[in-house]
């Protein structure tokens, strides 16, 4: 069995998967332990959709990809990026975003082929299965705890999963679509969606999986009193 040492520094988001659903009581598992993520107050305010259905993943992931098509840029329940993008955190998206690119051979001006690739997102990268995380919409109204909490609950999962033997890349690109993705989905209207982490085999063949963006240092975002 690997230490949390070992699983959190072996995880990087993975961009190709093997067309292989990930079998229900793995999912079970995985989900039953990450149920035991704290909570402010206990409130365990994480509600998830886990879809494997092919026809379900496609049918969400057109509706995206049509509303790009259609110039949506977003139609969101919460703002997940800054609006005002500052250093060095705007920095550090550019360089993580061209180093993916270059990797790929994508020179930054093939608008065309960086939004297939963006587009990817809504074909799951080649899984079979996606975690959609929702939560009441009351629990985000004027308050922001229960995002620390999903948040929390989100790591849990992709732990939790390289532990099975599974690789998963977490997706804020469903977050800014959250109320499209709702409306194929059919939930409850009480509810908003986070994010959705893809969870799958990685094809270990993908020159895309071998990328992992580099940390800053410690020095960087730690103090020591």
């Amino acid at each position: 069995m690997s230490n949390v040492y070992e699983v959190i520094n072996s995880r990087s988001s993975k961009r190709s998967y093997l067309p292989k659903p990930v079998p229900k009581d793995i999912q079970e598992k995985i989900l039953k332990a990450a149920a035991q993520t704290p909570s402010g107050a206990n409130m365990q305010p994480w509600v998830t959709y886990a879809i494997s259905d092919e026809a379900v993943l496609k049918k969400i992931g057109d509706a995206v990809i049509k509303a790009m098509d259609d110039g949506v840029e977003n139609d969101q329940f919460i703002q997940y990026y800054p609006i005002n993008w500052k250093n060095p955190y705007k920095k550090r998206r550019i360089v993580t975003g061209a180093g993916l690119y270059q990797l790929m051979g994508v020179d930054r001006k093939d608008n065309e082929t960086r939004i297939e690739m963006w587009k990817d997102n809504f074909r799951w990268f080649g899984a079979k299965t996606v975690f959609f995380v929702f939560t009441d919409k009351a629990n985000i109204d004027d308050s922001q705890g229960v995002l620390i909490d999903c948040g929390a609950y989100m790591q849990s999962i992709m732990l939790l999963a390289k532990e099975e033997g599974l690789d998963t890349c977490p997706q804020g690109s469903t977050t800014e679509f959250g109320r499209i993705i709702a409306r194929e989905l059919d939930v409850p209207e009480n509810l908003a969606l986070l994010y959705s982490v893809v969870i799958g085999y990685e094809d270990k063949e993908a020159k895309i999986n071998t990328y992992q963006p580099e940390r800053v240092e410690l020095s960087e975002n730690v103090v020591f009193i």
